[in-house]
């Protein structure tokens, strides 16, 4: 009997450490916000220490196992084009359909097939309902003419192993309007590697060269292209159907239909800069699509590994070029480096720190990746290719001399054809699409990255504090009400439910938030405007409007209070407010991490320190005071335009202080559909505002 006792007890749930884990921490909310937010910047700091070594995932890539195929031949001819099209330009008679017939002329040769692709220029305006959707194919300028027709010309070459179902990109911008020799350049290199491919025998995947039409931008054109391919339409402008037809009538070889080929597996944008850099030829990649969206790694490591090991090219990648000289960075480095030698002195195993100019490179490069990143903006044409989840990125070399002054065209087009035909015939050896690598992750180097798995852990050090402050202050609202002299149980049964009436006035300014991001599609409606005068009229509608709201709602921003009850009314306010930022900053981080890290630097701050500056006026005391001038300077650095500004200056973008670059730039933000601006206008604003209700609120 007593053994059954005794195993009975011992059954029994064990005291519930967790809970009691969680009690302690809402109790001591203050010092694990402090120890959370500490920890946060020590680890984004920590980020270029952490990062890795690139490597290839997918062992049937295999880049650089097969010799190069591409010869002389190929660059002879490729180079024969470049100086036609260069010819062509300095002709008087040279016009963009000479040009198109020319390019086409040499697909041809190849026995490709050849067609033309006719868009017309879209309207590049905002509407609340094109967020997170392909612009509407429909919306065009108005008074189209032939001039204003964009042309694409696009080659295809079926792969004799290959059943039709994939196919590879390769992509050209170039303006038949302005022919440049960088323009002329790439279509070469594009060229070689296009007629190497049309007699290969392995090829298993169809190639694409798609000559884009960028006198209306290169991502336009590549865009519209996508478009059509992927999901036609059938809306057509009918304008001088016999001058615009002009370019496409050649000996009826070209096909009159869009022609497609197999489901796009990859896509290479190829480019030639304009300047020379006077070091050595020099390889970028631009990788950055839409809202963070990046491609599989392994795409950007086979280009990296066959530029440095084949072709010996020298790998750049994008840098804040402020933080490289920056000193306080530079002593930051010099830190971790010395805790790294005595770490390794301790045990050898031990491979902590990095040179210091090496943390310095990869902090810059680590700033770069995740701002382009946050921005939300494609860095290049190949930002289209990932609106349809095809993994695409923009090459482009800078030649040691300008194009222009270029004696060596053939070694140049030669050396950039073969790391070409290396990453085609690299793909091409795959049988599915790329799934193996990393597709969230952020550069610190042209061969150095930090995965997501890292990246994570400051932005949940930076967003921890925030539930549990809440908690803590409804705690505290709850306890003060129930200890409250006089109290009945009724009383403090209907006291705890007043967090309802901060929700609801939280949910109200978030709608407010909406109304303000949804107000630039009737501004734009107005013609004439200047951005300075859109933005204050943006900004007079939105102080009004949130004005008016507090009037009807009974909700005045400062009021007499007389009750207990209504003074302690800010708690429960900030205790939703930030639920409402720990909800939003954690929705963001799934569609665009970068926005909700640099969201969480500059807004979570000021929510945690967020008190009435009342309460610290009438301490009166030196800690109090201080208390209050942060919270003013946290406020202020919290504001959107002011965080615009502040960013703008220290990266070292600040070429003077203008207020029309704000609105540019938010109206480059809906432009280009980023989720940057809908978490401006519906997250961070409408906090912001909360906590400067609670910063402002009577005591």
């Amino acid at each position: 009997m007593d053994e059954a006792k005794t195993h009975n007890n011992s059954n029994k749930p064990r005291p519930r450490l967790l809970k009691c884990l969680v009690i302690q921490i809402i109790s001591h909310s203050t010092f694990f916000s402090v120890v959370c937010f500490i920890a946060g910047i020590v680890a984004l700091l920590l980020l270029p220490i952490l990062a890795m070594n690139t490597y290839i995932s997918e062992n049937a890539l295999m880049p650089g196992s097969a010799n190069n195929m591409l010869s002389s031949n190929d660059v002879t001819v490729a180079n024969k084009l470049v100086k036609d099209l260069t010819d062509l330009k300095l002709r008087s008679n040279g016009s963009p359909i000479e040009s198109r017939k020319l390019i086409a002329q040499y697909m041809l040769g190849l026995d490709a097939e050849v067609t033309y692709h006719n868009f017309y220029p879209q309207l590049n305006q905002f509407h609340p309902l094109h967020f997170f959707t392909s612009p509407d194919s429909s919306i065009i300028s108005k008074n189209i003419s032939c001039a204003s027709v964009g042309i694409n010309t696009v080659g295809i070459i079926r792969a004799p192993r290959g059943d039709g179902k994939e196919a590879i990109v390769l992509v050209t911008p170039y303006n038949p309007k302005k022919v440049g020799s960088g323009d002329a350049l790439s279509l070469g290199v594009a060229y070689s590697v296009f007629s190497l491919l049309s007699r290969v025998t392995w090829l298993a995947k169809d190639i694409i060269w798609l000559v884009a039409d960028s006198q209306h931008g290169e991502y336009s054109s590549v865009s519209a292209w996508l478009r059509e391919y992927q999901a036609p339409h059938f809306h057509r402008v009918v304008v001088n159907s016999e001058t615009c037809n002009e370019s496409s009538t050649m000996e009826g070889k070209l096909h009159s239909r869009f022609r497609r080929a197999g489901t796009m597996t990859v896509a290479l944008v190829v480019k030639v800069a304009e300047e020379g850099n006077n070091f050595d030829d020099s390889l970028s990649i631009y990788a950055e699509a839409s809202n963070g969206q990046m491609p599989n790694l392994d795409l950007i490591n086979i280009v990296n590994y066959l530029a440095v090991h084949k072709q010996r090219l020298w790998m750049k990648v994008s840098k804040m070029e402020s933080l490289l000289g920056s000193k306080w960075l530079n002593t930051l480095g010099v830190f971790f480096e010395s805790i790294g030698q005595y770490a390794r002195r301790l045990n050898p195993q031990w491979k902590f720190g990095i040179p210091a100019n090496e943390y310095v490179e990869g902090t810059a490069t680590l700033a770069s990746s995740m701002y382009y990143q946050g921005l939300g903006v494609p860095t290049g044409p190949h930002g289209a290719f990932r609106d349809y989840q095809i993994d695409a990125i923009t090459v482009e070399v800078s030649p040691k001399v300008s194009p222009t002054k270029m004696n060596r065209h053939i070694d140049f087009i030669l050396r950039f054809g073969r790391l070409i035909e290396g990453v085609v015939r690299s793909v091409n050896n795959l049988l599915e699409k790329f799934h193996h690598s990393y597709f969230l992750y952020l550069m610190t180097g042209p061969s150095k990255f930090v995965s997501v798995g890292y990246y994570m852990i400051p932005f949940a050090l930076l967003a921890a504090p925030l539930p549990i402050v809440a908690a803590s202050l409804h705690v505290f609202s709850s306890k003060t009400t129930s200890q409250a002299p006089g109290a009945s149980e009724v009383d403090a049964s209907l006291e705890s439910w007043k967090w309802i009436y901060s929700a609801r006035k939280v949910f109200v300014i978030h709608l407010w938030g909406v109304a303000i991001s949804v107000l630039p599609y009737f501004l734009c409606q107005i013609p004439g405007l200047t951005p300075t005068t859109n933005l204050t009229v943006w900004g007079s509608l939105a102080v009004l409007s949130l004005v008016i709201l507090y009037s009807i709602l009974g909700y005045p921003t400062s009021v007499a209070v007389a009750s207990g009850a209504e003074k302690r009314e800010w708690v429960n306010l900030k205790s939703v407010t930030l639920t409402a930022v720990s909800i939003g900053l954690c929705l963001m981080s799934i569609i665009n991490f970068a926005t909700a890290e640099i969201g969480a630097l500059l807004i979570v701050p000021f929510c945690l320190m967020a008190r009435p500056l009342m309460l610290d006026i009438q301490a009166r005391s030196m800690r109090t005071l201080l208390l209050a001038t942060l919270n003013l300077a946290l406020g202020f650095i919290a504001f959107p335009p002011a965080a615009f500004f502040l960013l703008k200056s220290a990266f070292g973008y600040s070429d003077g202080y203008n207020i029309s670059d704000y609105w540019n730039w938010m109206e480059s933000l809906w432009a280009w559909n980023s989720a940057t601006y809908l978490y401006i206008g519906m997250v961070h604003l409408p906090c912001w505002a909360l906590c400067i209700h609670v910063l402002f609120h009577s005591c």
